[in-house]
């Protein structure tokens, strides 16, 4: 009898350990430190990290696999899953082509990347500023290229990391959901949208001054610059639609 309470007293205290566990992987989750797609490290590795036995951490991952965070990968190890509602849908896809749907799109970031980059200025930390600064100096060698999608990768990197630092849980989720159609919306943006030689340093200025206000740690500052930023793409929109209605006017 005793040997079967010992033992029932082992799995249950297994049984806690491991929901602390998983809560601490969707905790590394939510405030960025693990990104939908990325692979986590192995069983030994987080079982020495979280100081717990491998058996915890097994326990853990199979409770995040059967809620589906998490999926097994071919060959071993596991892997965080895209966040819900990736935009791989057949109304993603559409999001993605219609430039309607891309001005409302980015009349949406107006609103929440504003939000992010005056809290991002309040709150990062000294590695996440270093981070942005890298991700700016790679923005920068991309100026007077003609690659559109590396100008766009780069582009959205920034402001991937800007959201980063801002350390709100929520915000990174939404950036996770309409994270293809943003990238959709830059790529558009490079390839048509901004095709003066001007275009380039006008983007890179814009950044920068969002950049040294978050470093400043100037909230005011970091919220207006990025509303500039994001009011020069909105007018660019205008003068786009402008520009096709001269150019195509509709027959009465």
């Amino acid at each position: 009898m005793e040997d079967k309470a010992t033992s029932d007293n082992a799995k249950v205290k297994t049984e806690l350990l491991s929901d602390r566990v998983a809560a601490r992987i969707m905790a590394m989750i939510a405030d960025g430190n693990l990104s939908p797609g990325e692979r986590l490290p192995g069983e030994r590795q987080l079982a020495e990290k979280m100081g717990v036995s491998r058996v915890s951490v097994r326990a853990a991952l199979q409770s995040l696999k059967a809620q589906g965070f998490l999926e097994a990968v071919q060959g071993g190890g596991t892997r965080i899953l895209a966040a819900a509602g990736d935009m791989t849908s057949p109304l993603g896809e559409l999001a993605k082509v219609q430039e309607q749907n891309l001005h409302d799109l980015a009349e949406i970031r107006a609103l929440l990347e504003v939000w992010a980059a005056r809290r991002a200025a309040e709150r990062a930390s000294e590695d996440q500023i270093k981070e942005l600064g890298i991700a700016l100096e790679k923005l920068e060698q991309q100026k007077g290229k003609s690659g559109a999608k590396d100008k766009a990768s780069q582009e959205f990197n920034f402001h991937y990391l800007v959201g980063k630092a801002s350390g709100s849980a929520v915000y990174m989720h939404i950036m996770d959901v309409i994270r293809d159609i943003i990238a959709s919306s830059l790529e558009f943006h490079h390839y048509d949208l901004f095709q003066e030689p001007s275009d380039d340093g006008m983007a890179l200025s814009q950044h920068k001054d969002v950049f040294e206000a978050i470093k400043s740690h100037d909230g005011q500052g970091a919220k207006e610059a990025m509303q500039s930023h994001l009011s020069w793409v909105l007018h660019s929109y205008e003068n786009e639609r402008e520009r096709l209605n001269t150019d195509d006017p509709v027959e009465e």
